[in-house]
């Protein structure tokens, strides 16, 4: 039997996950048709530079979350694997890959405050590379601190992310 236990390791930059982001979004793309609105490579993969766990975060925005509730034999189809809101409330998660989850699928009604946070804290990463960088250094020492548990590696972030969301936000409104 298989160990679902996640090794969670974080990676010097791969030039090659935009190009992952596009195979894979374009699949999902053709899989879902006109219910997608929006598709977009967030997460620490997204950050040119910046060191992160490998996987790729795609977000989705989509008409309806509800309405791609009926469409979970199509991710299914492209091995997802659909855990409903799996604590976020509004959200719709997938995952691909067993044991090391190599895709991440977070999917929002277009234009949801969270679908927008999301995309604020990516551009503000981006827009800020010392501010990545430090965020990068972050996530290697909460990788070597957690003993592979995925929420105590959350919770070590989490003051980090909290902090730049808010000036994310802030910095988005005044672009």
């Amino acid at each position: 039997m298989k160990s679902n236990k996640r090794i969670i390791r974080v990676v010097d930059y791969d030039s090659r996950w935009p190009d992952l982001f596009q195979i894979e979004s374009k699949a999902i793309s053709d899989a879902l048709g006109d219910l997608i609105v929006h598709i977009h490579h967030i997460g620490g993969t997204s950050i040119p530079g910046s060191a992160a766990k490998p996987t790729i975060d795609i977000q989705l925005e989509v008409r309806d979350v509800n309405e791609l509730d009926g469409n979970n034999a199509a991710m299914e189809q492209l091995g997802y694997t659909p855990e409903g809101e799996y604590g976020i409330p509004g959200r719709r998660y997938f995952h691909k890959g067993n044991p090391d989850r190599i895709y991440h699928v977070h999917a929002f009604n277009a234009g949801s405050s969270i679908a927008k946070k999301y995309i604020a804290f990516r551009d503000y990463l981006v827009a800020h590379p010392q501010i990545a960088k430090e965020y990068g250094e972050l996530k290697r020492r909460c990788a070597r601190d957690c003993d592979n548990d995925i929420e105590k590696y959350g919770d070590l972030k989490n003051d980090f992310i909290k902090t730049h969301e808010k000036l994310a936000i802030e910095w988005m409104r005044g672009r």
